[in-house]
Protein backbone atom coordinates (compact mmCIF):
# COMPACT_ATOMS: atom_id res chain seq x y z
CA UNK A 1 0.00 0.00 0.00
CA UNK A 2 1.23 3.54 -0.82
CA UNK A 3 1.52 6.16 1.46
CA UNK A 4 0.83 9.56 0.62
CA UNK A 5 1.60 13.14 2.00
CA UNK A 6 -1.98 14.30 1.55
CA UNK A 7 -0.47 17.99 1.63
CA UNK A 8 2.25 17.40 -1.14
CA UNK A 9 0.03 15.41 -3.67
CA UNK A 10 0.13 18.26 -6.53
CA UNK A 11 2.73 17.44 -9.51
CA UNK A 12 4.02 21.04 -9.75
CA UNK A 13 5.43 20.97 -13.62
CA UNK A 14 6.26 24.48 -13.03
CA UNK A 15 9.47 24.72 -11.43
CA UNK A 16 12.50 21.92 -12.04
CA UNK A 17 12.32 19.39 -9.42
CA UNK A 18 15.67 17.67 -8.59
CA UNK A 19 14.84 14.08 -9.10
CA UNK A 20 13.08 15.07 -12.46
CA UNK A 21 16.25 16.64 -13.06
CA UNK A 22 18.36 13.93 -12.45
CA UNK A 23 16.39 11.53 -14.65
CA UNK A 24 17.15 13.28 -17.68
CA UNK A 25 20.68 13.32 -16.71
CA UNK A 26 20.34 9.58 -16.86
CA UNK A 27 18.93 9.74 -20.13
CA UNK A 28 15.11 9.12 -18.92
CA UNK A 29 11.78 10.52 -19.84
CA UNK A 30 10.11 11.07 -17.25
CA UNK A 31 10.67 14.82 -16.59
CA UNK A 32 9.53 18.15 -17.89
CA UNK A 33 10.28 20.91 -20.34
CA UNK A 34 11.69 23.03 -17.38
CA UNK A 35 13.20 20.19 -15.85
CA UNK A 36 15.43 19.34 -19.26
CA UNK A 37 16.06 23.06 -19.24
CA UNK A 38 17.54 23.33 -16.30
CA UNK A 39 19.53 20.12 -16.36
CA UNK A 40 21.20 21.27 -20.10
CA UNK A 41 22.26 24.60 -18.79
CA UNK A 42 24.02 22.61 -15.60
CA UNK A 43 25.21 20.15 -18.65
CA UNK A 44 26.22 23.79 -20.52
CA UNK A 45 28.69 25.16 -17.12
CA UNK A 46 29.89 21.54 -16.19
CA UNK A 47 29.46 18.18 -18.58
CA UNK A 48 31.10 15.56 -16.28
CA UNK A 49 27.19 15.94 -14.33
CA UNK A 50 25.81 13.25 -16.66
CA UNK A 51 28.74 10.63 -16.03
CA UNK A 52 28.30 11.68 -12.02
CA UNK A 53 24.47 10.73 -12.33
CA UNK A 54 25.62 7.61 -14.16
CA UNK A 55 28.60 6.63 -11.40
CA UNK A 56 26.53 7.30 -8.69
CA UNK A 57 23.77 4.70 -9.87
CA UNK A 58 26.03 2.50 -10.84
CA UNK A 59 27.20 2.69 -7.14
CA UNK A 60 24.09 1.87 -6.02
CA UNK A 61 24.29 -1.09 -7.88
CA UNK A 62 27.64 -2.55 -6.33
CA UNK A 63 26.40 -1.36 -2.83
CA UNK A 64 23.27 -3.24 -2.98
CA UNK A 65 25.02 -6.74 -4.60
CA UNK A 66 27.44 -5.81 -1.38
CA UNK A 67 24.80 -6.15 0.95
CA UNK A 68 22.87 -8.90 -0.41
CA UNK A 69 25.74 -11.11 0.19
CA UNK A 70 26.15 -10.09 3.66
CA UNK A 71 22.96 -11.13 4.60
CA UNK A 72 21.09 -8.09 4.13
CA UNK A 73 16.98 -8.43 3.53
CA UNK A 74 15.59 -5.14 4.19
CA UNK A 75 16.14 -1.88 2.56
CA UNK A 76 14.70 1.51 2.78
CA UNK A 77 15.83 3.85 0.01
CA UNK A 78 15.20 7.19 0.71
CA UNK A 79 15.39 9.98 -2.33
CA UNK A 80 14.20 7.03 -4.50
CA UNK A 81 14.43 9.27 -8.01
CA UNK A 82 12.64 8.00 -11.17
CA UNK A 83 12.68 4.45 -11.32
CA UNK A 84 15.52 3.49 -13.88
CA UNK A 85 16.55 -0.37 -14.45
CA UNK A 86 17.79 -2.01 -12.85
CA UNK A 87 16.30 -0.60 -9.75
CA UNK A 88 17.13 -1.61 -5.86
CA UNK A 89 14.85 -3.97 -5.62
CA UNK A 90 15.35 -5.84 -8.41
CA UNK A 91 19.28 -6.20 -7.46
CA UNK A 92 18.51 -6.99 -4.20
CA UNK A 93 15.42 -9.80 -4.82
CA UNK A 94 17.65 -11.69 -7.83
CA UNK A 95 20.02 -12.38 -5.02
CA UNK A 96 17.43 -13.22 -2.19
CA UNK A 97 14.07 -13.07 -3.55
CA UNK A 98 12.43 -12.66 0.18
CA UNK A 99 13.85 -9.30 0.43
CA UNK A 100 11.92 -6.36 1.30
CA UNK A 101 12.10 -3.18 0.32
CA UNK A 102 10.45 0.24 0.74
CA UNK A 103 11.17 3.56 -1.74
CA UNK A 104 10.62 7.11 -0.24
CA UNK A 105 10.33 10.40 -2.24
CA UNK A 106 8.80 13.27 -1.65
CA UNK A 107 8.18 13.99 -5.61
CA UNK A 108 4.62 12.75 -6.26
CA UNK A 109 5.32 11.67 -9.72
CA UNK A 110 8.28 9.56 -8.72
CA UNK A 111 5.50 7.47 -6.44
CA UNK A 112 3.22 6.96 -9.14
CA UNK A 113 5.93 5.85 -11.18
CA UNK A 114 7.35 3.67 -8.96
CA UNK A 115 3.94 2.05 -7.47
CA UNK A 116 3.30 1.07 -11.24
CA UNK A 117 6.35 0.01 -12.67
CA UNK A 118 8.48 -1.44 -8.96
CA UNK A 119 6.95 -5.17 -9.14
CA UNK A 120 8.27 -7.31 -6.16
CA UNK A 121 9.80 -10.88 -6.17
CA UNK A 122 6.37 -12.92 -5.04
CA UNK A 123 8.97 -14.27 -1.95
CA UNK A 124 9.32 -10.24 -0.83
CA UNK A 125 7.78 -6.83 -1.12
CA UNK A 126 7.83 -3.16 -2.18
CA UNK A 127 6.58 -0.35 -0.58
CA UNK A 128 6.58 3.42 -1.25
CA UNK A 129 6.01 6.34 0.88
CA UNK A 130 5.46 9.98 -0.22
CA UNK A 131 7.52 11.69 2.38
CA UNK A 132 10.52 14.21 2.47
CA UNK A 133 13.99 13.14 4.21
CA UNK A 134 13.66 16.19 6.87
CA UNK A 135 10.48 14.02 8.57
CA UNK A 136 12.76 11.43 9.42
CA UNK A 137 9.86 10.29 12.24
CA UNK A 138 7.00 9.99 9.26
CA UNK A 139 9.71 7.53 7.18
CA UNK A 140 10.26 5.38 10.19
CA UNK A 141 6.88 5.09 11.39
CA UNK A 142 5.08 4.20 7.39
CA UNK A 143 8.00 1.51 6.74
CA UNK A 144 7.40 -0.12 10.04
CA UNK A 145 4.75 -2.15 7.39
CA UNK A 146 6.91 -4.53 6.00
CA UNK A 147 10.12 -3.16 7.90
CA UNK A 148 10.98 -5.31 11.37
CA UNK A 149 13.00 -2.68 12.81
CA UNK A 150 14.20 -5.75 15.36
CA UNK A 151 16.27 -6.80 12.27
CA UNK A 152 19.31 -4.97 10.37
CA UNK A 153 18.01 -2.62 7.67
CA UNK A 154 20.50 -0.96 4.79
CA UNK A 155 19.73 2.59 4.94
CA UNK A 156 20.12 4.13 1.19
CA UNK A 157 20.49 7.71 0.82
CA UNK A 158 22.33 7.90 -2.50
CA UNK A 159 22.87 11.43 -3.68
CA UNK A 160 20.27 12.70 -1.39
CA UNK A 161 21.94 14.83 1.09
CA UNK A 162 23.37 17.54 -0.56
CA UNK A 163 20.35 18.77 -1.34
CA UNK A 164 19.53 18.96 2.42
CA UNK A 165 21.16 22.28 3.85
CA UNK A 166 22.70 22.72 7.14
CA UNK A 167 20.07 24.87 8.38
CA UNK A 168 17.66 21.91 7.88
CA UNK A 169 20.38 19.75 10.26
CA UNK A 170 21.56 16.98 7.24
CA UNK A 171 23.34 15.27 10.05
CA UNK A 172 21.04 15.09 12.54
CA UNK A 173 18.26 13.62 10.18
CA UNK A 174 20.70 11.35 9.38
CA UNK A 175 21.08 10.15 13.30
CA UNK A 176 17.57 10.34 13.91
CA UNK A 177 17.43 7.53 10.93
CA UNK A 178 20.29 5.24 12.16
CA UNK A 179 19.06 5.57 15.33
CA UNK A 180 15.92 3.78 14.91
CA UNK A 181 17.92 0.89 12.87
CA UNK A 182 19.05 -2.25 14.82
CA UNK A 183 22.72 -3.14 15.41
CA UNK A 184 23.85 -4.88 12.30
CA UNK A 185 22.28 -2.41 9.55
CA UNK A 186 24.21 -0.01 7.32
CA UNK A 187 24.32 3.20 6.02
CA UNK A 188 24.68 3.64 2.21
CA UNK A 189 25.84 6.94 1.14
CA UNK A 190 26.78 8.66 -1.91
CA UNK A 191 27.41 12.48 -2.07
CA UNK A 192 28.14 15.15 -4.05
CA UNK A 193 31.77 17.45 -3.32
CA UNK A 194 33.44 20.80 -4.64
CA UNK A 195 36.74 19.48 -3.87
CA UNK A 196 38.03 18.99 -7.15
CA UNK A 197 36.33 21.65 -8.73
CA UNK A 198 35.41 24.14 -6.57
CA UNK A 199 34.27 27.15 -8.91
CA UNK A 200 32.18 25.09 -11.32
CA UNK A 201 30.53 23.07 -7.99
CA UNK A 202 29.49 26.96 -7.03
CA UNK A 203 27.81 27.65 -10.84
CA UNK A 204 25.81 24.58 -10.09
CA UNK A 205 24.96 25.14 -7.22
CA UNK A 206 23.85 28.75 -8.25
CA UNK A 207 21.59 27.19 -11.06
CA UNK A 208 19.98 25.10 -8.51
CA UNK A 209 18.76 27.63 -6.16
CA UNK A 210 18.03 30.42 -9.03
CA UNK A 211 15.99 28.16 -11.82
CA UNK A 212 14.49 25.62 -8.86
CA UNK A 213 15.04 27.25 -5.69
CA UNK A 214 16.65 24.08 -4.76
CA UNK A 215 19.60 23.75 -2.26
CA UNK A 216 22.53 22.31 -3.22
CA UNK A 217 25.11 21.80 -0.64
CA UNK A 218 28.20 19.89 -2.02
CA UNK A 219 30.80 18.57 1.08
CA UNK A 220 34.10 17.88 1.35
CA UNK A 221 35.36 14.85 2.08
CA UNK A 222 35.81 15.76 5.95
CA UNK A 223 32.07 16.43 6.10
CA UNK A 224 31.00 13.75 4.35
CA UNK A 225 32.51 11.52 6.66
CA UNK A 226 30.65 13.24 9.69
CA UNK A 227 27.93 11.50 8.49
CA UNK A 228 28.88 8.18 9.54
CA UNK A 229 29.45 9.25 13.02
CA UNK A 230 29.36 6.41 15.26
CA UNK A 231 29.46 3.47 12.56
CA UNK A 232 32.04 1.33 11.35
CA UNK A 233 33.22 1.81 7.67
CA UNK A 234 33.38 -1.35 6.17
CA UNK A 235 35.91 -1.75 3.05
CA UNK A 236 37.40 0.28 1.29
CA UNK A 237 36.16 3.22 4.22
CA UNK A 238 35.20 6.67 2.16
CA UNK A 239 36.18 6.79 -1.67
CA UNK A 240 35.29 8.65 -4.56
CA UNK A 241 32.39 6.38 -6.51
CA UNK A 242 34.38 4.36 -8.87
CA UNK A 243 36.92 3.09 -6.42
CA UNK A 244 34.16 1.68 -4.52
CA UNK A 245 34.17 -2.78 -4.63
CA UNK A 246 34.38 -2.17 -8.44
CA UNK A 247 35.17 -6.52 -8.72
CA UNK A 248 31.04 -5.84 -8.39
CA UNK A 249 30.36 -3.84 -11.22
CA UNK A 250 28.59 -5.55 -14.32
CA UNK A 251 27.87 -3.72 -17.38
CA UNK A 252 29.13 -0.18 -16.39
CA UNK A 253 31.15 2.13 -18.91
CA UNK A 254 34.83 2.95 -17.69
CA UNK A 255 34.24 6.70 -15.88
CA UNK A 256 37.09 8.27 -17.35
CA UNK A 257 40.42 9.97 -16.08
CA UNK A 258 38.32 12.58 -15.01
CA UNK A 259 37.80 12.59 -11.25
CA UNK A 260 34.21 11.91 -10.39
CA UNK A 261 32.91 14.32 -7.19
CA UNK A 262 30.92 11.87 -6.12
CA UNK A 263 32.41 10.57 -2.04
CA UNK A 264 30.49 7.22 -1.40
CA UNK A 265 30.70 4.36 1.43
CA UNK A 266 29.25 1.64 3.65
CA UNK A 267 29.06 1.67 7.27
CA UNK A 268 27.90 -0.76 9.72
CA UNK A 269 25.91 0.39 12.83
CA UNK A 270 27.11 -1.57 15.84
Amino acid sequence: MTEYDAGANRVDTSTAHSARVYDYFLGGKTNYPVDEELAETILAVDPTVRNTALVNRWFMHRATRWLSQNGVRQYIDIGTGIPTEPNLHRIAQEAAPASNIVYVDNDPIVIRHAEALLDSAPEGATDYIQADVRNPGRIIEAAGRIIDFGKPVALSVIALLHFVSDEDDAYGIVRRLVDALAPGSYLVLAHVTGDFDPENAEKVVALYRKRSGTTLRPRTREEVARFFQGMELVAPGLELAPQWHPELSRDESAAGDTPVPVYVGVARKV
